[in-house]
């Protein structure tokens, strides 16, 4: 089921002298650079889904993981030891787009094409909610940083709906022209950030229940949206083959867009390529088409690593909330974790 890197000790390489002598040279040769997280190996092959892997997120403990996609299955992987999938959560009729864990991680939160939204109990695994109000698939979710229980998400119907997961229907709705593709909350969660086929990035406002202000800059569709961890930045992936930062802060200039990325890519699939912050925000990493994990320095933008192993789309990238370990979820059915420097 897993196939591994496994670490080389060290080698005694004999070498032999320019002069003939009697005794040999030996060398001491150490295979591979030191080791930087607590993974079995530097790199550990996830396999297990039977479709194209769209999604996949650490638990906030750092101890777990989810995976999803077009098999229509939620898979619950350990992060350390042989990595083993513990447990297969079943319930949707339709690929799982999106995956959030809320802040405790006593919650997992997944967006189907069958234009629901579920809610699993993450230590039974049980699905205890059903969200249903889209008229279409449901691209996007993401459950409040704190506060009441609310989680907002985005369709191809063209809405953005807010919903108190204690209620039955949702609480807002936002009419957007066109299909929304990805959503998430701003920090104190009275906004929503939205992305979508009209390449703009609006925000929404619930006290107002209106559209605050639109930021322009990407070329083609907003794929993935990702929330800096203080709140003041948001991150877009976007189908111009650009990652870009936006100062999302009240009161912050007009110009909102600050940083653009390069190097990543998106193709015909028009997969829904998804966006990330390290913990701390010092690096980025965005999904690509052309099968490599991209991980941006945030404050030189150069790029740090352009990991190759997978063999179809990357469509989503996530770092480990602890270690220097990355998460790649990938449409070649399979995830990889690895540690970096």
């Amino acid at each position: 089921m897993i196939e591994q890197n496994k670490r080389k000790g060290l080698e005694l390489v004999p070498v032999p002298a320019k002069k003939p002598r009697n005794d040999m040279v030996v060398a001491t040769v150490a295979a591979g650079p030191p080791r930087t997280s607590s993974l079995q190996a530097p790199i550990m092959l996830l396999s297990g889904h039977e479709g194209e892997v769209y999604c996949s997120k650490f638990h906030p403990n750092g101890l777990t993981l989810a995976s999803a996609g077009f098999d229509r299955l939620i898979l619950l992987w350990n992060v350390y030891g042989e990595c083993d999938n513990y447990a297969t959560l079943k319930g949707h009729s339709g690929a799982v787009m999106e995956l959030h864990y809320n802040t405790d991680g006593s919650l997992l939160f997944s967006a189907s094409t069958d234009k629901t939204v579920a809610i699993w109990d993450c230590e039974t695994g049980e699905r205890v909610k059903r969200l249903k109000g889209h008229t279409s698939f449901v691209n996007s979710c993401y459950p409040a940083r704190r506060g009441p229980q609310l989680i907002c998400t985005g369709s191809d119907d063209g809405t953005v709906k807010l919903w108190d997961f204690r209620k039955k229907a949702s609480v807002q709705t936002f009419q957007n022209t066109y299909q929304v593709l990805s959503v998430t909350f701003n920090d104190t969660s009275d906004q929503i950030i939205s992305g979508g086929i009209d390449n703009d990035i609006k925000v929404w406002d619930l006290r107002q229940n209106k559209l605050m202000y639109t930021m322009r800059g990407h070329g083609d569709s907003v794929s993935g949206l990702s929330l800096s961890s203080e709140g003041s930045y948001l991150l877009s992936n976007a189908m111009d083959n650009t990652v870009r930062v936006w100062d999302v802060r009240p009161f912050a200039p007009k110009e909102r867009c600050v940083k653009v990325f390069q190097g990543n890519v998106h193709n015909f699939e028009k997969n829904l390529l998804r966006c990330s912050w390290s913990s701390d925000g010092s690096k980025i990493a965005a999904g690509s088409a052309d099968r490599f994990v991209y991980v941006w320095d945030t404050t030189s933008r150069r790029i740090l690593y352009k990991l190759p192993g997978h063999a179809g789309s990357v469509n989503e990238v996530a770092f480990h909330p602890d270690e220097p370990i990355v998460l790649s979820a990938s449409s070649d059915k399979r995830l990889y974790i690895g540690e970096i420097q």
